[in-house]
């Protein structure tokens, strides 16, 4: 049997909602249009790693800007975790952000391996979910986001993420 040949590249767009759909068979929850945000604020943010012609693992690592970055959609094919290949991605996106303050949005069965590579737990997520029942109510004080100019939800934003993230939440 010949070896195998590993390799990780920038992913295409098309390739992005391969990851978006790998996240949600883990169970996480993707927004409806994020792998659009995250590629028109930085279209080389997603990797994906190929043994031989099959996708087997992908990251993202967001830069915002110059000084922070965001590490996200970290999954390998469950066939082929532990044997290395994860941390060849991780390094390599971990590379790609090499000087910045990064952000993680991890999972707890990872922990350990995050504070291998230096990352330090700055506060819990919790997630709740429900069907909604009845109409809006009727309150002046609740609109349509859309309704909202960018220029006014810009520094609403602001104060809540440790970058501008402008291309990240400006209307396509």
């Amino acid at each position: 049997m010949s070896e195998r040949t590993y390799s990780i590249r920038t992913m295409n767009r098309t390739e992005i909602d391969t990851a978006v759909e790998w996240a949600a068979n883990e169970g996480w929850n993707p927004g409806l249009h994020d792998a659009d945000c995250y590629f028109i604020a930085d279209a080389e943010a997603f990797l994906v790693g190929y043994l031989d012609d099959e996708p087997i693992a992908v990251i993202s690592v967001v830069k915002y800007d110059e000084s922070f970055g965001f590490l996200g959609f970290y999954i390998v094919k469950s066939e082929y975790r532990g044997q290395g290949y994860g941390i060849q991605i991780w390094d390599a996106g971990i590379k790609r952000l090499s000087g910045l303050n990064i952000g993680l949005d991890g999972v707890v069965d990872q922990q350990e391996n995050y504070k291998k590579s230096g990352f330090k737990l700055a506060y819990r997520n919790i997630r709740y979910e429900g069907m909604g029942g009845g109409s809006a109510p009727d309150n002046p004080n609740i609109v349509e986001l859309s309704s909202i100019s960018f220029d006014t939800l810009k520094p609403y934003d602001q104060p809540f993420f440790a970058a501008d993230r402008t291309e990240f939440i400006r209307p396509g």
